[in-house]
């Protein structure tokens, strides 16, 4: 066992506390914004174009940003890259605070502001996806991003809780000003606080351009038929999935009635549900084989989304959107840790770079596609079309060979 490796064994407990608990912090406050100003443009707008336009400006940045981040978080200190990233994000939502307090409060300022989000999150989401493997040793990182997504559905349970409040008894600007606070609390607890040596292939001197690195990572893909069959499935997955992530709250607001406790009921189901899938993956850690756990996930997901277009009474409506939050763990998880077992550490950033691209594009051209028909057809059509699809799917996942072949375990090498 090498020093990085001793150090990796010896402290890795205390960083992941560390670690999660500023990516808690900072999530909190980014969900009360996320949420308010969703709400903001559902309840003012009733539009399922001007949502299509929002999510669309919450994703598009992410997408164009992706080759490049997965090429920095290789290149570079990963812990500096999610901090600047939480920077720029607070940066942006002190100046809208500001321009909103000083009474201009236009929809378009609130796209604009989803725009800068997603640049953060697109510098984020391959530094943090490849940074757990540097902090945990590999038979821990089922258990630990089990525990990631349960804290995350922890604070998807409290948000529109706490931010529908702050909506009743403040104003949006306060709320700004909460996620300006909570970022600051997570860089400094980063930057003070959590210790780890620089990856190695950030710690070598750069000799190749980023197009090259970034190209690197595309003929890794292209020498490995489980990445490519991966990112086929996911390509078709996200777009499936753009009616049931989005136009849920429209569904709602159109077939149950606009109450702000209805929103916000959907919202705590589903995190309801995610929280004890987490609890779920984290202690029983899935089927032996990964690829089981994800096709399971999967089907539960497609059902769910049959049925809640289906559902003829709210009370069935949340029983629904709740089981369908306790699929979501137990599909991320061994997606991600799969992505984090097979890929060597110096491809991890261009790898989950290449993962944060699939997942921000096909997103928005699902919600190009059922956005606009969401104003012609009845919402529960495009639930019933694609849960049927989404079952169908997951059918062909669970019986391709190559990808059954990728799910069985196996203990990932650290580089370092």
């Amino acid at each position: 066992m090498n020093s990085s490796s001793e150090q990796l064994a010896g402290h890795w407990k205390k960083n992941i506390v560390l670690f999660l608990s500023s990516q808690t912090i900072s999530l909190f406050g980014s969900a009360l914004v996320q949420y308010a100003m969703m709400w903001h443009i559902t309840l003012t707008t009733s539009s399922g174009v001007m949502m299509t336009l929002y999510i669309i400006c919450g994703f598009i940045p992410t997408f164009l940003l992706s080759p490049f981040a997965g090429v920095w978080a290789d290149r570079f200190n990963r812990k500096i890259l999610i901090m600047s990233a939480d920077a720029m994000i607070a940066l942006a939502t002190l100046i809208l605070a500001v321009v909103f307090l000083m009474g201009y409060d236009a929809t378009w300022l609130l796209f604009v502001m989803a725009a800068i989000r997603a640049l953060g999150t697109g510098i984020q989401t391959p530094a943090v996806g490849a940074i757990l493997p540097q902090i945990v040793p590999a038979e821990k990182l089922t258990q630990v991003n089990g525990v990631n997504g349960t804290l995350q559905a922890v604070i998807t349970f409290v948000a529109p809780i706490v931010s529908a409040g702050l909506l009743t008894m403040t104003s949006i600007e306060m709320i700004f000003f909460i996620d300006v606070v909570t970022a600051a609390i997570a860089i400094l607890t980063l930057l003070l606080f959590f210790k780890i040596p620089v990856h190695a292939k950030a710690a070598e001197k750069q000799s190749a351009s980023y197009f090259s690195d970034f190209k690197e990572g595309l003929i890794y893909i292209g020498n490995h038929r489980f990445l490519k069959l991966f990112f086929l499935f996911f390509s078709i997955f996200f777009i499936l999935m753009a009616p049931a992530s989005f136009l849920t709250p429209l569904q709602v607001k159109r077939s149950f009635g606009g109450d702000v406790w209805l929103l916000t009921a959907i919202e705590i189901a589903f995190s309801v549900g995610m929280m004890a899938g987490g609890v779920i993956i984290a202690s029983w850690g899935g089927f032996r084989n990964k690829v089981h756990t994800m096709t399971l996930a999967s089907l539960i997901m497609g059902a769910c989304t049959l049925a809640l277009g289906l559902a003829p009474a709210f009370w069935i409506y949340l029983i629904f959107m709740a089981i369908f939050g306790v699929a979501m763990p137990m599909f991320n998880t061994p997606t991600t840790v799969l992505i984090q077992e097979k890929v060597e550490e110096s491809y991890l950033g261009r790898i989950f770079g290449v993962f944060g691209m699939i997942s921000t594009s096909m997103m928005p051209l699902g919600m190009l596609i059922f956005g606009p028909v969401a104003d012609i057809v009845k919402i529960e059509w495009l639930l019933i079309g694609t849960g049927v699809l989404i079952l169908i799917l997951s059918i062909f996942l669970g019986r391709n060979q190559i990808m059954l072949e990728t799910g069985k375990p196996a203990i990932r090498e650290h580089s370092s």
